[in-house]
């Protein structure tokens, strides 16, 4: 068999090597907007010497930057006497920071007006700018793209989990920089779009608040803003009737009515209820299997067609899980997401953190309603939550919870309109999505042009 050897050879500029790696060579593969010029970074960053002493007794506000563009953040702060590194470098608003060890991982930032006099190390470098050459919300764009952040990372070195970037290696770089006027113009071009975008978000969010106050007019139930009970001095009655839980949480609590007498149903007298198991995780064979199994995560008031995971036949037999139909309505008892919900559009087992309603006698009510109902009453849902560290429903709970259940016709006329204001949401929220990445997008698309 004839052997084929096969020698690539890269060739470079030697005035276009900033650093001695492979990696830098092989990833600084960018083409510029050519109708900007190349300037190095260090011809508007002027790193400050504001150095300051620390002084015993004096409080200091101590700051970090987050990494993937998260900004200059407070950390904590500190007396004097407990500070070991004794200079240190006093920043003002407007500076730029980074990160020596992070900077490869985005961790670039303006100062905010309310962190003036804050402190930081040597490991984070400090950088006037100059005004009259970039402007800082332009700044703060670049530092976002990947281009940049591929810049930061080229003049990184060490080993892999502490990677420091090069400050002198950093400012020779040279990036494409408009003149003020284009520098103002991109901006405004990409403000625009995220303005829009932020508008569309906010009328999304409007529309879905509006659901649960549609539905509680239509069904004339009150709207409560609960309050957390207040211990004080003296002695309160409360009526026996009235008490919900026993637990001050519940204190005060009251029950709802309906305005227009709608009649009201426990759970477990609309659906069968259940729950679900998890295979033993040491049994390899009770996993990656054909029979879906659903995790609380992936319930998002949402039809559910697929899950992460799925056991075997073996699993399902040798576990508390159980296969579900099609339409059965999942609802989420544990922890953070409590009161999440999904519809099955599969047969499904779930974990034991899942409740499952199953089997719905549909001549008293929709599935469709019964699912929207038990999504407006997710606050109500945590409120009877068991735990402190993580709260917890059961299905005990789930199965007394009341369902307020109009006629069939109005049941369907509640869906519908509902169902037309969750597709409006989800139109926004996809828009929104769309102009902020256009958004991102077009600004990279202005100052850099990738090579093929």
């Amino acid at each position: 068999m004839e052997v084929i050897e096969k020698t690539y050879l890269k060739s470079t500029s030697f005035q276009l090597l900033q650093n001695w790696s492979v990696r830098y060579l092989l990833e600084s593969r960018f083409s510029y907007n050519e109708k900007f010029e190349l300037v190095p970074i260090g011809s508007f960053l002027r790193k400050s010497s504001n150095k300051t002493k620390i002084e015993k007794g004096k409080l200091y506000q101590r700051v970090t930057v987050k990494i993937n563009n998260g900004g200059v953040i407070p950390r904590d702060t500190e007396l004097g006497e407990n500070i070991g590194t004794k200079i240190q470098y006093e920043i003002k608003p407007g500076q730029f920071l980074m990160s020596k060890i992070d900077a490869r991982n985005g961790a670039f930032g303006l100062v905010p007006a309310n962190l003036e006099g804050a402190i930081v190390t040597n490991d984070f470098p400090v950088f006037d700018v100059d005004n009259t050459k970039i402007v800082p919300e332009f700044l703060v764009l670049i530092t976002t793209t990947k281009e940049f952040i591929q810049f930061a990372q080229s003049c990184s070195s060490g080993t892999t989990n502490r990677q420091r970037i090069n400050i002198e290696m950093f400012l020779n770089v040279k990036i494409p920089l408009p003149s003020l006027l284009e520098q103002n113009r991109i901006i405004n071009a990409y403000n625009e779009k995220i303005q829009l975008a932020k508008e569309q978000n906010l009328r999304a969010n409007e529309i879905e608040k509006g659901i649960k106050d549609y539905l509680f007019e239509i069904l004339g139930i009150p709207q409560i803003n609960s309050q957390k009970y207040q211990a004080g001095k003296g002695l309160r009655l409360v009526s026996y009737s009235e008490i919900k839980k026993w637990g001050l949480d519940f204190i005060g609590q009251k029950q709802r009515n309906s305005k227009n007498g709608f009649h009201v149903y426990r759970i477990k007298e609309l659906c069968s209820i259940s729950s679900g198991g998890t295979p033993s995780r040491s049994k390899k064979q009770y996993y990656n299997g054909e029979i879906p199994w659903i995790k609380t995560g992936e319930l998002k008031d949402e039809i559910l067609y697929d899950t992460e995971e799925k056991i075997t036949e073996e699993g399902l037999n040798n576990s508390s899980a159980k296969l579900y139909p099609k339409n059965s309505l999942v609802v989420a008892m544990y922890g953070a997401t409590i009161g999440k919900t999904a519809k099955l559009g599969i047969e499904s087992t779930t974990n034991q953190a899942c409740a499952v309603l199953f089997n719905i006698n549909n001549d008293i009510i929709t599935t469709d309603y019964l699912w929207l109902y038990i999504q407006s009453q997710i606050e109500e849902l945590k409120k009877l939550a068991y735990g402190s560290a993580q709260p917890n429903l059961n299905a005990g709970t789930i199965a007394n919870f009341k369902v307020f259940v109009p006629n069939i016709e109005l049941q369907k006329e509640i869906v519908n309109h509902i169902f037309k204001m969750k597709h409006n949401a989800k139109m926004l929220r996809q828009k929104s999505l769309t102009n902020n990445n256009r958004a991102i997008k077009e600004f990279e698309n202005e100052i850099f042009e990738k090579c093929n």
